[in-house]
């Protein structure tokens, strides 16, 4: 009797012997049965695995029982439920954490409170939408006769203007300020020579010197626009529009500068011209190259003086464009003072051979060295406002501070951003020890009196109370704790202006 073999598939078989095991793949299922083929002596030993608390929403009706501690502010019921603060002086109040760095606490109310006293006083829930509803459309009729009231407007904002006026006194805006006065200077002049000599380069430089001057104008508008405060649309503030002016100069640069630098250099290979007399056109570039060079060692020792406050070398303080305003003036006048003796060099060229060439190539090389300066202009300015990390040994020192608080177990996903102006927004996952918590609120109980609640707990209910009433006074603890971390982190870095920590 011949017998016959089927070959069966692998997957078929795995299948059939073992139909707990279909699903998984090969590579399990081998490393299974090495394993089991190994010796007792070589099997790895069976380990715990850890025991994780999961949150578990449970599926049940929270009436007002879970519902009715909700609290609200004075200021939200005041607008919201149209009350007046002597209505709330008869309502309960009750003490909490303030959210703010300048208080410490502050008085809220029970919701449900503010909403009975609200129908108590409108009568129905119609009446009091009524109220609302009138209320909205006086806020709205106000808001329009105040955008037609420009004295109005000067009134409220008048600080910030004053500000803006001591800005341009001192540090990046004196800089600005000088770099504008003297690159408008430097046009006029060098649009003069270029109108009595036509030579290519002195268009460049004259070119040069205008693109100079509308940029530092845009980084003065920046620098007036950054100290503005923040407000409800913009709750960090305006910092950034620094950076912003400096790339939109960046763009200029290369748009106005280079661009028109190359044009007229590429004309003047395509159509030579004769050049005059170049002599007052050395005396206007020697003019030029002082003054440049003035503004050039104000912007230098503005960087100096910044970097050594903030414990960086000159080049880092520059790469990093810590302080872009002055960066663009510096790196102006430098490109300036560059392309002043380039554009002198090539017209003595011109002048000793008489070949217009020269002159230019002139041209063409002040445009390349402006496409330069605005190509790095517009990367480190793009940088900064990507959201760059600050350096890793500050973040390191941010980190250990926090690690070495008994509270803190471990930290995780830390994020220290420069906002820019030296602001830095510090955000972290903080596992917290529930047991230092948790003993920071036993440390201010009265032990003995919670052991006798204990005691007094016959049934479920009476336990359900006890853990309500003693869970939330430890969670109102751990916030407490997160507002100590993040005042004292403030405290000890002072760059540190918004420190976000979240409970893991």
């Amino acid at each position: 009797m011949s017998s016959r073999i089927q070959c069966v598939p692998p997957g078929l078989a795995t299948e059939r012997m073992f139909p707990c095991l279909a699903h998984r793949p090969w590579q399990v299922l081998c490393r299974v049965y090495l394993l089991q083929r190994a010796p007792l002596s070589q099997r790895p030993s069976k380990i715990a695995k850890p025991c994780f608390v999961r949150a578990v929403l449970k599926k049940r009706e929270y009436g007002a029982k879970y519902t009715q501690n909700n609290f609200i502010t004075a200021v939200r019921a005041m607008n919201e439920f149209c009350l007046k603060l002597s209505d709330l002086e008869q309502l309960r109040k009750i003490c909490r954490r303030s959210p703010h760095d300048d208080t410490e606490a502050f008085t809220v109310f029970l919701r449900s409170d503010v909403e009975a006293k609200a129908l108590a006083v409108w009568g129905s829930q119609e009446a009091l939408a009524r109220e609302r509803n009138l209320r909205k459309e006086v806020e709205r009729e106000y808001q329009e006769s105040m955008s037609f009231s420009p004295h109005l407007m000067h009134d409220l904002h008048s600080d910030p203007r004053s500000r803006k006026r001591v800005t341009f006194l001192q540090g990046p805006g004196k800089v600005v300020m000088v770099a504008i006065c003297i690159n408008g200077l430097n046009f006029f002049f060098k649009l003069l020579a270029w109108v009595y000599t036509g030579s290519a380069s002195m268009f460049s430089e004259a070119i040069h010197s205008l693109a100079d001057t509308c940029n530092q104008a845009l980084l003065a508008l920046g620098i007036s626009q950054s100290v503005r405060n923040p407000d409800a649309i913009h709750p960090y503030g305006f910092s950034n529009m620094r950076y912003i002016a400096s790339l939109i100069s960046g763009v200029g640069i290369f748009m106005m500068g280079a661009g028109l630098s190359w044009y007229h250099g590429i004309m003047g290979l395509l159509h030579p011209q004769p050049i005059e007399s170049l002599l007052w056109a050395y005396c206007i570039l020697a003019g030029s190259l002082v003054s440049e060079g003035a503004t050039l060692l104000v912007a230098i020792n503005e960087i100096k003086k910044s970097s050594r406050k903030q414990g960086l070398s000159f080049y880092e303080y520059v790469m990093q464009s810590r302080d872009p305003s002055t960066n663009v003036v510096l790196l102006e006048d430098a490109a300036a003072v560059v392309g002043v003796v380039l554009a002198a060099g090539c017209m003595g060229l011109t002048s000793l051979t008489g070949n217009p060439y020269y002159d230019s190539l002139g041209s063409l090389g002040v445009g390349t060295l402006l496409g330069t300066v605005s190509a790095f202009l517009i990367y480190t300015n793009t940088e900064a406002l990507l959201g760059r990390s600050i350096q890793a040994e500050h973040v390191q020192k941010l980190t250990e501070f926090l690690e070495n608080d008994p509270a803190v177990r471990a930290i995780h996903d830390v994020k220290a951003t420069d906002m820019g102006l030296s602001k830095v927004r510090f955000k972290a996952e903080v596992d917290f020890d529930g047991r230092v918590v948790t003993c920071s609120y036993l440390e201010k109980q009265d032990i003995e009196q919670i052991l006798n609640d204990i005691q007094q707990v016959k049934t479920p209910e009476e336990l359900e109370n006890f853990m309500l009433k003693h869970g939330e006074n430890i969670i109102d603890t751990l916030g407490a704790e997160v507002d100590r971390l993040e005042k004292e982190l403030k405290q000890r870095n002072p760059e540190v202006r918004h420190v976000d920590l979240e409970i893991l």
